[in-house]
């Protein structure tokens, strides 16, 4: 859920202009689930352009802050969330930790590392929300080790209709920067794309699983 419009739309614009998101129309990228998408989100490389990392960072703090009322750690999710979620936990000033898809194979055979000093609940700090599977696998894994978890909080989100669902029927909420309205916004400014071509983008979000290239 994308709180400010204004906001995603400038997200957005940044994510373009570093090629953190890629369009392609013709030679669409697969993600691992199987889906071809004309759209690639790769968030991690915000990481080399210090002043968009502290926009971001200070921007989903900003976020945070106005939705939780209460005290709290912050986990990432690995691996892409844990550069990230490192900034916004001490821009917050708050513990951090990351959650692992599942745990360790070998060692301490750990999932979630860091420790909790407290059992507080956590807001979980995400980089990208497609479907919605591995934030809400880091927020089972928080639970099942007995901690609350107030809500994600994400750079993007495709805003698929699967990932809605799969959050309600978790009972979690979850807030983005930006979103794929936003995307399809700043396309128009930054990608040179046609309304034609745009359209075509916008049929995928309909219908990912079954979409005709």
């Amino acid at each position: 859920m994308v709180i400010n419009k204004k906001l995603a739309i400038q997200t957005a614009e940044l994510l373009l202009q570093v090629n953190a998101i890629k369009l392609n129309i013709e030679k669409p990228f697969t993600w691992s689930s199987g889906i071809k998408s004309p759209i690639y989100c790769d968030n991690r490389l915000i990481l080399s352009y210090p002043k968009i990392r502290k926009f971001i960072s200070n921007e989903i703090s900003k976020l945070i802050k106005s939705k939780i009322q209460k005290d709290f750690y912050v986990a990432g999710v690995a691996t892409g969330s844990i550069a990230i979620g490192m900034l916004i936990a001490e821009n917050l000033k708050k513990p951090f930790m990351y959650v692992r898809p599942e745990p360790k194979a070998h060692g301490a055979g750990k999932q979630i590392e860091g420790k909790l000093l407290e059992k507080l609940p956590v807001v979980v700090i995400e980089d990208l929300i497609s479907t919605g599977k591995s934030s809400l696998n880091a927020v089972e894994a928080l639970q099942k080790n007995g901690v609350d978890v107030l809500g994600v909080f994400a750079i993007f989100s495709y805003d698929l209709e699967i990932a809605k669902i799969n959050f309600e029927k978790a009972n979690q909420k979850f807030y983005t920067l930006s979103d794929f309205s936003a995307l399809i916004e700043s396309s128009k400014k930054y990608t040179g794309f046609s309304h034609g071509d745009l359209d075509r983008v916008n049929s995928w979000k309909k219908n990912p699983a079954n979409w005709i290239v």
